[in-house]
């Protein structure tokens, strides 16, 4: 297996390893506090944990996984498979991602410092409990120092993305020695992904920049009036897209995988490509979706509620390529063929009950319940998560010349299956009852299903304890990956990254 040669001591495989290391252990500590969160719902009342506690963990839970987790996960899978693909030598300013990657480690510290702080019991440093949107007043008038340190850290997520972006958009445009039209369409996405996070990142530097000011200068930018409605319209300018550029290269891994264990090209590689490309441009219409409770006029709410219906489109023309590519394919369960196959089901389900909160009335009367957790979840948990899982399996060997070991590696994919749709599946029923969301507390009826999702919470858990095994066992123990780790040679679609 032909490896890539860096120009510099920091090469994308490196790279690659730093981002996936963060994410990992990142993940696990989102994890902890989602497990923490079900936990306290097992009982309708609160015991030992306060609501304060409680605000904290899903505070820090949303920011974990969407910043420190997600990101990370997804430009690490971009920085080993992206070269290759497109048989560059290196990424085009590999010290540029290293400096990019090293802003990343500050930031969780920042992030997470209430944390930390209420671990060591440093007086006066406790977790934030604002909710993981920071919506002012609260977030700015919050005394708690633990809200500077967690502006501050999201401001070095936002430096440290841009650059990231920066780097991999350059190595695409500038090292890449395949012709567009032979360019594969997890390149497309991560191409679109880049170019969407130079646009937005920015945009959430200025907003976290405004909150700062009102903190420390005492400006007034997002107090009383119109501020919090300012806030809100910057930060879903920015927050929707955030949506999009995670999903967007797991949807691309999902293009790449499945034809390949389904003994097939893929289908409509070109409207594929295209409508990468029309989410990229469409996402950064439909953020005021998320505002239709807000007091804005009906003929404005009406046409955020055409956009929003609008993206629907090109995502669901990528559902009809993965559908046709497996119709009478021969198909291989591996591991990373499963995980796909899981996260195609997911994006379904999570996909149509999307489309409904898209519509107004029905976004007006469910949007403070569990139906939108619920439909969050199954996108990013079931979709984004699994695609991920694909593609650390499918491009294991090339990150480490190792395989890992194919048993656990499906029961991991299996656990994490059933433990996401039991756990939000269960969920899904509480947010059609219109329980409400982010409250401590509920009536004694919804404890059932409350119970039921957090078993599945505990096997999604057990899941990842699997992987980590597996993980550990492969890296000390585990046989060196030949040069076509999965057969793939003799077969239809392309191979290119295992030349």
């Amino acid at each position: 297996m032909t490896r890539s040669i860096g120009r510099s001591n920091v090469d994308h495989r490196r790279l690659a390893r730093w981002h996936l290391a963060l994410a990992l252990v990142m993940g696990l500590w989102g994890g902890l506090d989602a497990l923490f969160l079900r936990t306290a719902l097992v009982t309708p009342t609160l015991g030992r944990l306060t609501a304060e506690t409680y605000n904290a963990f899903f505070t820090t839970h949303g920011l974990t996984m969407l910043f420190l987790f997600a990101l990370p996960a997804i430009w690490g899978v971009s920085y080993v498979a992206v070269p290759p693909l497109i048989e560059a030598d290196d990424v085009a300013a590999p010290t540029l991602g290293a400096v990019a990657f090293w802003l990343q480690v500050p930031a969780a510290l920042s992030i997470r410092a209430g944390t930390i702080g209420g671990i060591l019991g440093v007086a006066g440093l406790e977790p934030v409990a604002s909710g993981w949107t920071l919506y002012p007043p609260l977030s700015v008038l919050s005394a708690n120092p633990a809200v500077d340190a967690l502006l501050a850290g999201l401001a070095l997520v936002a430096v440290g993305t841009t650059l990231t972006a920066w780097t991999l958009l350059r190595t695409i445009l500038r090292e890449r020695e395949v012709r567009w039209l032979e360019v594969d369409t997890f390149t497309w996405t991560v191409l679109t992904a880049a170019a969407m996070s130079l646009l937005a990142f920015p945009v959430l530097a200025a907003t976290v920049a405004l909150v700062l000011a009102d903190r420390t200068l005492a400006t007034g930018f997002l107090l009383g009036g119109g501020g919090p409605q300012v806030w809100q319209h910057l930060f879903w300018f920015f927050a929707h897209p955030l949506v999009y550029i995670v999903v967007l290269p797991p949807m691309g891994i999902v293009s790449h995988v499945l034809p390949r264990f389904a003994g097939r090209k893929l289908f409509g590689h070109r409207s594929s490509v295209y409508s990468t490309l029309a989410i990229g441009v469409v996402s950064f219409t439909v953020w005021a979706h998320h505002m239709f409770v807000t007091g804005m006029s009906l003929p404005v709410r009406t046409v955020f509620m055409l956009t929003t219906l609008a993206v629907a489109l090109p995502s669901s023309a990528k559902l009809c390529t993965w559908l046709v590519t497996l119709w009478g394919g021969s198909i291989r369960y591996t591991a990373p063929m499963v995980a796909s196959l899981a996260a195609v089901g997911f994006f379904v389900v999570g996909g149509v009950t999307g489309v409904f909160l898209a519509v107004v009335p029905i976004n007006v009367r469910y949007t403070g319940t569990y139906y939108v957790v619920a439909h969050f979840h199954l996108l990013l948990a079931g979709f984004v998560a699994l695609a991920l899982v694909a593609g650390v399996y499918y491009w294991f060997p090339l990150l480490t010349d190792r395989r890992l070991e194919p048993g656990l590696a499906r029961l991991h994919v299996w656990l994490t299956v059933v433990g996401v749709a039991v756990t939000f599946g269960a969920l899904l029923l509480v947010g059609l009852a219109q329980l409400p969301r982010r409250v401590a507390t509920y009536p004694a009826a919804y404890a059932p299903l409350h119970q039921l999702a957090t078993v599945g919470a505990y096997v999604i858990a057990a899941a990842q304890a699997v992987f980590l095994a597996n993980l550990a066992r492969s890296l000390w123990l585990g046989d060196p990956a030949p040069n076509d780790p999965w057969a793939l040679e003799s077969g239809p679609s392309h191979t290119r990254e295992w030349k």
